[in-house]
């Protein structure tokens, strides 16, 4: 499910002039206060097999140093055919976090993600 920037931003405005509480644009609920309610809601979007969801859990595990974890869900949400997950994996498999160096694994990441539209993995920039 995903909602457009132009959707996105007019919800914004109808919340700001109607003084409303900011609200998940995708549940409707209250947006989390705290770490422990964002990671819930975040594993309910990943139980629920949102790819966007799986692409940033897996960027803040690879950015914390997990990279296996990193792996696996970027790797779900690839499957998924998310490009941004395409792209995190190519790097995972340059930099060998979690996986053994793979040219050949790094190449069809970074191609998948480039023919998903990923800004950097198009201009291959890593």
């Amino acid at each position: 499910k995903v909602i457009c920037n132009g959707c996105n931003h007019a919800n914004q405005i109808r919340e700001a002039k109607a003084s409303l509480q900011k609200q998940c644009p995708f549940c409707r609920e209250s947006l989390p206060t705290t770490k422990e309610e964002s990671d819930k809601q975040m594993m309910k979007r990943i139980e629920a097999n949102d790819p966007v969801a799986m692409t940033q859990w897996g960027g803040e595990q690879h950015r914390k140093g997990n990279y296996s974890s990193a792996f696996e869900y970027s790797t779900r949400a690839a499957e998924l055919g998310d490009a941004v997950a395409h792209h995190q994996i190519s790097i995972l498999y340059h930099h060998g976090h979690g996986v053994e160096k793979d040219k050949v694994k790094e190449i069809y990441h970074m191609e998948e993600a480039a023919i998903g539209g990923h800004p950097n993995a198009r201009h291959n920039d890593q």
